[in-house]
């Protein structure tokens, strides 16, 4: 039985790279900002730009909710030895000024409030970007991008997306091999939404079994096949398959009604 298991690969790198260098070349700006949380996927992204630019177009910016505890520490940490430039924003006072505003706290609502702190980060991110010169590169990963795991206009924005054809597991095994710090890339995987927040616990299931079902999916498989070459319930599958399904929408431009000749997101090809 063929094994179902999405695999690192060294060429990666490579190929990740040359898109990184052509993708700020194709803009004209100067650098590239990035949101460094002092998880594996920012510090993966951080570390590809860095080897494929210089370090000194790049620039790291740390978006706590709060102080930021060890996440933080382990950013800057990165980012020194990195040599990149590195800078923090406690986006707190931003989002208790949204929720203030819009009377929020009279009926809390935790995704809500997640997903306004993720906006507000990337709002900070494109600023920096505009008045910088720079693009925004994006960290999500595949396995975020297939489930809708991503805020819409949140982290799911950004001008290019390097690893977004890395699944998780993949995104760890090029992290080891390119040597990035085992205290962030062993650390549990959170968004930092809210304390306590896991992205497994969110998901309902751990990123390698997530993995190989997805990556079933891309290889158009039945769910029977998937279960049984992913050795996994076939019910976790019908999970997945649903969880891709109802996140369509975050991988698309918003939908227009076609009355013209060529229409942007149906027929317009560029």
């Amino acid at each position: 039985m063929a094994e179902l298991v999405p695999r690192f690969k060294e060429e990666h790198v490579f190929v990740i790279e040359a898109f990184i260098v052509h993708s700020v070349r194709e803009s004209g700006r100067h650098g590239v900002v990035i949101g460094l949380s002092g998880g594996v996927d920012s510090a993966l992204v951080a570390k590809l730009c860095a080897d494929a630019l210089g370090a000194d177009r790049v620039l790291a910016l740390a978006l706590p909710d709060g102080k930021g505890g060890k996440d933080l520490r382990d950013a800057k940490k990165f980012a020194k030895a990195l040599g990149i430039m590195f800078g923090v924003m406690n986006i707190g006072p931003i989002a208790t000024s949204f929720e203030r505003r819009l009377r929020a706290s009279a009926s809390p609502n935790p995704v809500a409030q997640g997903n306004l702190r993720a906006r507000t980060r990337m709002a900070v991110l494109y600023y920096v970007a505009n008045t910088e010169e720079r693009i925004v590169m994006g960290t999500g990963n595949k396995s975020e991008i297939l489930v809708g795991y991503t805020t819409k206009f949140g982290d799911g924005a950004a001008d290019f997306l390097p690893i977004g054809d890395l699944y998780k597991t993949q995104v760890l095994g090029m992290a080891r091999h390119l040597g990035l710090p085992p205290e962030i890339v062993d650390k549990v995987p959170t968004a930092g939404l809210w304390p306590g927040q896991t992205d497994e616990g969110e998901l309902g299931i751990p990123y390698a079994e997530l993995d190989r079902i997805l990556l079933g999916i891309e290889l158009q498989l039945e769910p029977d096949a998937i279960a049984e070459k992913a050795q996994v319930p076939l019910d976790h599958v019908g999970h997945v398959q649903a969880l891709v399904a109802s996140s369509v929408h975050k991988r698309k431009m918003p939908l227009i009604p076609k009355v013209g000749v060529r229409t942007v997101g149906l027929d317009w090809r560029e």
